[in-house]
């Protein structure tokens, strides 16, 4: 059994945790590999211990069983499109403030030698394929297991959009922006914005407008396969920002569309516990309050 290490070493500093995972697993009989789940200057991150050989993780993707996380839920999104790519399930170990995505914390490392022994149990979960089209033509693609979120930016202005589903009209929005969520994406920054929390097992698309300044703007639960259509009319002036699980803005102009369907691939999590969603889900709101 291969099992990849994914550590975040902002979050895990000096990969303290994934080098006690490489002697637990190892002990165990497992291979190990480390990798980055993103593109690090290692001159950054000072002397790493010698011990820890850094690999790529496109490279040892195609035979791994298992891959874990070491991060926060932003560490579990970094590695989950190329995890997806080759149907690898991830664990997640919580090494931030509260880790909606994550399956242990810290202090429970000893448990990942349940996957050596088949103590587990898989979880699939929705993902969403978002695409920008202007003109016809396709400007830009990805995968989203959160969130695609249309915004105004920074400045302080708000954005007219108008969102269809099927090509029919669902609503329009006067605001700071819409975000199109996936029952994973709901306890992010859709919940923040006053969306619903869906179980993250469910199959649908969660439509939560952002400090919409029209009443008939609501919060929506979608059916799975519900095509989704985001457009800034080309009659607008102003410019408008896609951001797909917190990466890197991509600038939206007037007449361009925003394409968001469910994606033919689902990301699979590891559990190991036996707590239920609504045990987790309490128990990381209440942290999140008090931290």
């Amino acid at each position: 059994m291969k099992i990849i290490l994914c550590p975040n070493p902002f979050r895990d500093k000096g990969l303290k945790a994934a080098k006690n995972s490489v002697r637990l697993l190892n002990a165990a009989g497992a291979k190990t590999a480390v990798c980055f789940p993103f593109p690090v200057d290692r001159a950054s991150l000072g002397e790493l211990d010698p011990e820890i050989k850094i690999k790529d993780l496109k490279t040892e993707l195609p035979d791994a069983d298992f891959l874990v996380c070491f991060g926060g839920d932003g560490t579990i999104l970094h590695a989950a499109k190329d995890a997806s790519n080759f149907g690898v399930p991830i664990v997640g170990v919580n090494m931030g403030s509260v880790g909606f995505m994550a399956e242990l914390e810290q202090s429970e490392l000893e448990q990942l030698t349940r996957l050596i022994s088949g103590e587990y149990s898989l979880e699939n979960r929705m993902l969403l394929d978002v695409r920008v089209i202007r003109d016809g033509r396709t400007l830009f693609r990805s995968t989203s297991l959160n969130d695609a979120v249309i915004t105004k930016g920074a400045v302080a202005r708000v954005i007219d959009l108008k969102v269809y589903g099927d090509k029919i009209l669902i609503c329009n929005i006067f605001g700071d922006g819409v975000i199109v969520a996936t029952p994973t994406g709901s306890t992010a920054y859709s919940l923040s914005a006053g969306g619903p929390i869906v179980e993250p097992t469910a199959e649908n698309i969660i439509l939560t407008p952002i400090s919409a300044h029209t009443i008939q703007a609501k919060a929506m639960v979608l059916d799975k396969n519900r095509l989704i259509d985001v457009t800034v009319p080309k009659q607008s002036r102003k410019t408008a920002y896609l951001s797909v699980d917190g990466g890197k803005a991509f600038k939206l102009f007037a007449g361009d569309t925003v394409q968001v369907t469910r994606s033919r691939r689902c990301l699979c999590l590891v559990r190991l516990s036996d707590k239920s969603f609504y045990e987790k889900i309490n128990r990381k709101l209440e942290r999140r309050i008090h931290s």
